[in-house]
């Protein structure tokens, strides 16, 4: 049975659902993620996510090879480029994946842009449908923190710099979308408010945030945001 498309964006249309890749390269092999990759797309998704620092756990011998495996499983079985909807991301600061542009330290522009630059390559792609910051670069509650403190906050890049970098691989021809990955109610309206202000061509158009049974942090602090937000 097809899986619906719907509106991400104006130009944009995807399937409701989306395909993971953050085990392709570790827990499953290249004709596993073959298979997987195979079975989605006659199923009608059309909508595929991985990220530079995937799979996990992260190791520097496997890194990038969910992006790996993605560009080679278009380019393998001929996948016309326009019948999917390729989407990664950017790694924030980390003091422990230091294979990724020795760290990497901080979302600055050089980063950005490097790995946007990086992840075209592993992809085998001129261009990638929905780039996302995969988490901030400041402190937040995340990856099961439930609490904020201010006592954790330090100096980060400014959004501004943040999304500037953006526009430039939009203007570009690098990325067509930016969206935004463990972010909170705070962080998605600065991004949105900055985004506007700076007049980009495209807007911030998707949030990948934890949601199970368990985690329904989304229904209580963010919902309000994406309902207000996502016709603008």
């Amino acid at each position: 049975m097809a899986s619906p498309l719907f509106n991400l964006a104006p130009d944009l249309q995807v399937s409701r659902l989306c395909l993971g890749t953050m085990t392709f390269g570790e827990h499953n092999s290249l004709p596993q993620s073959y298979r997987l990759l195979d079975e989605a797309l006659e199923a009608g998704i059309n909508f595929f996510d991985s990220a530079e620092m995937y799979p996990v756990p992260q190791r520097r011998e496997t890194h990038g090879r969910s992006e790996e495996y993605l560009g080679l499983w278009v380019r393998q079985r001929r996948v016309p480029r326009n019948r999917v909807v390729l989407a990664t991301k950017v790694a924030g600061p980390s003091g422990q994946m230091t294979w990724i542009r020795g760290g990497p330290k901080s979302l600055d522009a050089g980063n950005i842009l490097a790995a946007i630059d990086s992840s075209l390559s592993r992809m085998q792609t001129d261009y990638i449908d929905l780039y996302q910051i995969h988490w901030p670069d400041r402190y937040v509650p995340m990856f099961g923190e439930t609490e904020y403190s201010p006592n954790y906050q330090y100096n980060s890049v400014p959004i501004e710099e943040q999304i500037d970098a953006l526009g430039e691989a939009i203007s570009a021809g690098k990325i067509r979308y930016i969206g935004l990955s463990n972010e909170t109610a705070y962080g998605v309206m600065k991004f949105v408010q900055i985004a506007k202000n700076a007049n980009l061509n495209h807007k911030i158009v998707s949030l990948q945030n934890s949601y199970n049974l368990l985690c329904r942090n989304f229904d209580s602090v963010l919902a309000e945001c994406c309902h207000h937000e996502s016709g603008h």
